[in-house]
């Protein structure tokens, strides 16, 4: 099972405990719940030095989401896991929305004003957008939040998600690295990842998958990536050392896909590549060693212990301090998902960009604010029971409640309790893992 993070009275991280000995500590009253997520139990008591083993973070930054596993090198026990999803994607557009909204009210104002452009001020070294430096906020958040609930004294990053120099010219670090036990993981996985892992001429999915030369090697094609696909094993033998216009000249659009999406670089994989010096960096800067690795040796890692794909299994895998045999039965990941803080607009725009609503009011109602977790007890009325989600407040005082099953409108704040105070993250609970393979 899923460990359960313990602190002190005085809030200094103990030994992460099994979930029948935190429920044995709250019954008996030794205990109480500090934190919901993760779920953290404070002590009632202040414990003079502890003996607390060294664990390990974890983590495979993705552009969409990063995986994240702490980990004993000694007993290899996975502790805790999650899936982050990152909101790149969503600040992004609502960046695109504003400066659309902006550009269309000034030429409307101004028809004539020059351009401004060269009036602005410099970038800063290192600067990042706004869509990659949140993806780095996150994972540094979380990074810190963690360390506070448990010893952490490493950290491990996938710093390259593809080694592309080595893949382009194997003699960099020598010939061993592609002729040697990790022949080929960096480039499947690449390939994997550029054809969203499903053949490119039929588009089957959840099968075996072959690496395909778009230009046959029989015809002059080469091992280059961007000669490369992927292909089911009907469609590859289908194909033969057939030149890929005479095999589509039927589907000119299968052809015309395939040869745009040849050339098309992974934008996911540039975010990623983008930001993982500066999360490197900044990881470094909080004075643990940090080990890095790369995507096709994480790959390795996992297929020897013969593991399934997720994204904190994957983090889990990360550099070569993994352990031999990784402890993952019954673990649970916690899915966080950033939903941010709210936005700072007053009032929304119509399709003008004047304003069509009223200024927004205050913040909190009641003790509350819209995306805190509460627990709603209703003890008359048609919509009598217990609803536990998250909230959108109302100045009136009547709440909705937004639960598994779906949204409950006019719960009255007095029926609330808090669960979970709103810190710009989301959670539910993932599937548990497969169990360990023998």
């Amino acid at each position: 099972m899923s460990s359960v993070f313990v602190v002190d009275a005085n809030k200094q991280p103990l030994n992460p405990i099994h979930p029948a000995r935190a429920r044995k500590l709250l019954t008996t009253g030794k205990a109480a719940v500090w934190k919901r997520y993760p779920f953290t139990l404070i002590l009632k008591k202040t414990i003079e030095h502890p003996q607390v083993k060294p664990l390990r973070i974890k983590l495979d930054p993705g552009s969409r989401t990063t995986g994240i596993a702490i980990v004993d090198d000694a007993s290899g026990e996975i502790v805790f896991a999650a899936e982050l999803s990152h909101r790149g994607h969503a600040i992004k557009d609502a960046l695109d929305s504003r400066r659309a909204v902006r550009r269309s009210r000034r030429n409307r104002k101004t028809r004539y004003r020059k351009a401004r452009w060269a009036n602005r001020k410099s970038k800063k070294k290192g600067w990042l957008p706004p869509s990659l430096e949140s993806r780095i906020a996150n994972i540094l958040t979380w990074v810190r939040r963690l360390s506070r609930f448990c010893s952490i004294q490493a950290i491990s990053q996938e710093l390259v998600r593809f080694d592309m120099q080595l893949m382009e010219n194997p003699e960099v670090k020598g010939v061993e690295y592609q002729q040697g036990t990790l022949q080929g993981y960096e480039v499947r996985e690449y390939v994997l990842e550029k054809w969203n892992r499903q053949c490119a001429y039929c588009g089957a999915k959840d099968i075996p998958l072959q690496i395909e030369h778009i230009h046959p090697r029989a015809n002059g094609g080469t091992n280059r990536i961007s000669n490369l696909t992927l292909a089911c094993d009907k469609c590859n033998k289908a194909k033969g050392i057939k030149d890929i216009k005479d095999f589509l000249k039927k589907n000119p659009e299968v052809l015309k896909r395939i040869q745009a999406q040849a050339k098309a670089p992974l934008k996911d994989a540039a975010a990623v590549n983008a930001s993982r010096w500066a999360l490197f960096e900044r990881l470094k800067a909080t004075g643990l060693p940090v080990e890095v690795g790369s995507g096709g040796l994480t790959k390795f890692n996992r297929t020897s212990r013969e593991l399934p794909k997720t994204h904190w299994l994957d983090a889990a895998n990360v550099g070569t301090s993994t352990p031999d045999t990784l402890l993952i039965k019954d673990v649970r990941p916690l899915v966080i998902k950033a939903t941010g803080h709210g936005n700072r607009q007053m009032c929304l725009p119509d399709r003008y960009g004047f304003p069509r609503t009223s200024a927004k009011g205050a913040k909190k109602v009641k003790g509350f604010q819209t995306g805190d977790m509460v627990k709603a007890l209703v003890t008359k009325g048609k919509k009598g029971g217990t609803y536990v989600g998250r909230v959108a407040v109302r100045a009136r005082g009547s709440f909705n409640i937004t639960t598994i099953q779906g949204t409950i409108q006019g719960i009255g704040y007095h029926y609330c309790h808090m669960i979970h105070h709103c810190d710009g993250y989301s959670y539910t609970k993932g599937d548990a893992a497969f169990p360990p393979v023998a």
